[in-house]
């Protein structure tokens, strides 16, 4: 059996992200979101309603499966009318999910590989993709006609602060050769940008 990971027990190693989504639905209707690739990150359900957590490792599953101790770990840690629904898919996100397609105000794209020609279908019209650059999601965003920039999101000791002015100085990259599709693809990871940000905001037009 996998052993029992717990959302406390991460923010340990990679500290708390719950403000980046306080801050998020504090400045945009955000009501319900998707998660690819969340291993036990309870975060965004701190500050959003619904969230559908997905992934394939077999502790995510564990810690979700025990709705108690879900419901312990937010306890005080939530803003009025967040964290009401949390729903995990034991599932690979490169595959259909049981998820309505345009039902998503959010999509969720943290440290994991890019999904978003995946799950881009689940995304209402004129939703929202939150990414980094850590395998390559925030880079490929950056090349997409179908997404604008909206916000860069700056982390310092756990707090974080959207910037949203001047936006035409981020994602310009050091060298810009290196900002194509195929090249992305094939490292699997992001290029280097000459402002950088913990994570970036990209609106579906």
């Amino acid at each position: 059996m996998a052993r029992l990971v717990t959302w406390s027990q991460y923010r340990e190693s990679i500290g708390d992200r719950s403000g980046l989504f306080v801050t998020l639905a504090e400045t945009w209707p955000i009501e319900r979101a998707l998660y690819p690739g969340s291993y036990v990150d309870l975060s965004p359900s701190a500050a959003i309603p619904s969230v559908t957590y997905v992934d394939t490792d077999a502790r995510a599953e564990r810690f979700f499966a025990d709705s108690d101790l879900v419901d312990a770990e937010l306890a005080g840690r939530t803003l009025p009318g967040a964290g009401q629904h949390v729903r995990f898919l034991a599932a690979d996100y490169a595959q259909p999910l049981d998820v309505p397609d345009g039902s998503m105000d959010l999509l969720i794209s943290l440290f994991t590989t890019p999904m978003w020609e995946h799950c881009h279908r689940y995304l209402r019209p004129g939703g929202w993709l939150l990414a980094n650059t850590s395998h390559g999601e925030a880079s490929l965003a950056a090349l997409n006609p179908s997404l604008r920039l909206v916000a860069a999101v700056q982390h310092r000791n756990d707090r974080f602060r959207l910037v949203t002015d001047r936006l035409e100085e981020y994602l310009i990259p050091k060298r810009p050769q290196l900002a194509d599709v195929h090249h992305i693809r094939s490292t699997g990871r992001g290029i280097a940008y000459t402002r950088t940000a913990f994570a970036y905001l990209f609106q579906a037009l």
